[in-house]
């Protein structure tokens, strides 16, 4: 029984009106997504990633795309010249058909930029109002100091490749009923560079690139959410033969806290109260992310109200504004047991007439008043 194919529209998390450009940035956040460096426990990733460049070889071509918007996957399938993606050995055969050696699209013939590299960090939820500083220790790609990144000694002879012909990248040219279509990717006999060095350095066998320990320090900005990512340029793998490196992106998630939770901007909590403060009134502490603070409740609160401290809630990162802190009002009434207890509500619900129970015109009222 066939797979059924997802929409390649939904592949990619593009609407059908997509231009070329939002088509190629889709594809390539998703080829960043699935790069075994940010998913080494992901055995799933490589066959995403296959699904992703098979909906965007189809919808990156004029032709193919409008065929596939009249007829759908059946009017594509068994079409000549079609990329079967599950022919490639590895992740990287993919990368380097589809981007030409680089997935992140920054190079051209010759070495290749350093991968960017992600990475998670975890920030209490306090930390994620008021912002931290932390120092992530990670395994990263760094180049190769015993050799300077060259790959070999400096006064080392060296010799065009013969594979590329000393251009650095190979052309393979498939031919389908659309047209000729060229993929152009790094040469794996001399990974780019177009020489190949009579002797390579023995401490990275040629690669001009380690793997070592590395650390970084990341300004976690005040306001961040769970899952947002923090961009370090240049801190990702070392670039292959002295070429630039890729960037750091940093994952943050943050920690539950059982006194808070996020609503946008707002922070909001609950306070417990007995029914008898809540009829009373009174003053009560409460914790913010910004340490306790005092405030007041009238008589006859209600279970549900809220009281706003402005300004105490997550700052906007990009652009300006703050929000605020909402304390949640949760009036605890008491199971009374034993008859001294009963005798002693009794005799305050007599003591309390009518006036007592009477109501406050709450929001919905309000609102019902307005519109009148």
């Amino acid at each position: 029984m066939a797979v059924q194919k997802r929409d390649y529209y939904e592949v990619l998390g593009v609407s059908r009106d997509a231009d070329d450009d939002q088509i190629k940035k889709a594809f390539r956040r998703r080829a960043r997504e699935l790069h075994p460096d940010v998913n080494p426990d992901d055995p799933e990733a490589e066959a995403r990633f296959k699904e992703a460049a098979e909906a965007y070889e189809v919808l990156s071509s004029p032709e193919t795309r409008q065929t596939y918007d009249r007829y759908g996957h059946e009017g594509l399938s068994n079409r000549p010249g079609a990329t079967n993606f599950n022919d490639f050995g590895s992740f990287q055969d993919l990368f380097d058909a589809v981007f030409g050696g680089d997935v992140f699209g920054r190079g051209g013939p010759g070495p290749g930029q350093g991968e960017d590299l992600g990475i998670q960090v975890a920030v209490s939820f306090v930390e994620s109002a008021l912002g931290v500083e932390r120092e992530l220790e990670f395994n990263g790609i760094d180049q190769c100091t015993d050799c300077d990144g060259r790959g070999h000694a400096a006064d080392t002879p060296v010799d065009a490749c013969i594979t590329c012909a000393g251009q650095g990248q190979v052309r393979q040219i498939s031919r389908g009923p659309f047209g000729q279509f060229v993929r152009a990717h790094v040469c794996s006999a001399c990974h780019g560079a177009g020489t190949i060095p009579r002797e390579v350095c023995a401490t990275c066998s040629g690669e001009g690139r380690i793997r070592a320990p590395r650390k970084v320090t990341v300004n976690v900005p005040a306001g961040i959410s769970s899952g947002q990512q923090i961009r370090v340029t240049g801190a990702g793998h070392a670039g292959a033969r002295g070429a630039s490196a890729g960037d750091l992106y940093v994952e943050v998630l943050v920690e539950e806290d059982a006194r808070f939770w996020r609503d946008d901007l707002d922070i909001v909590s609950r306070l417990e109260m007995p029914v008898t403060d809540a009829m009373i009134g009174g003053s009560a502490t409460v914790a913010t992310v910004h340490g306790e603070e005092a405030i007041e409740l009238h008589p006859g609160t209600q279970s549900g109200e809220q009281i706003v401290l402005r300004g105490k809630g997550f700052p906007a990162i990009h652009g300006r504004g703050r929000g605020n802190h909402r304390v949640v009002v949760d009036v605890r009434v008491p199971r009374v047991e034993g008859e001294e207890a009963r005798k002693a509500v009794e005799q305050l619900a007599e003591a309390l007439d009518e006036r007592a129970y009477q109501q406050d015109e709450g929001f919905f009222d309000r609102l019902r008043h307005a519109f009148r």
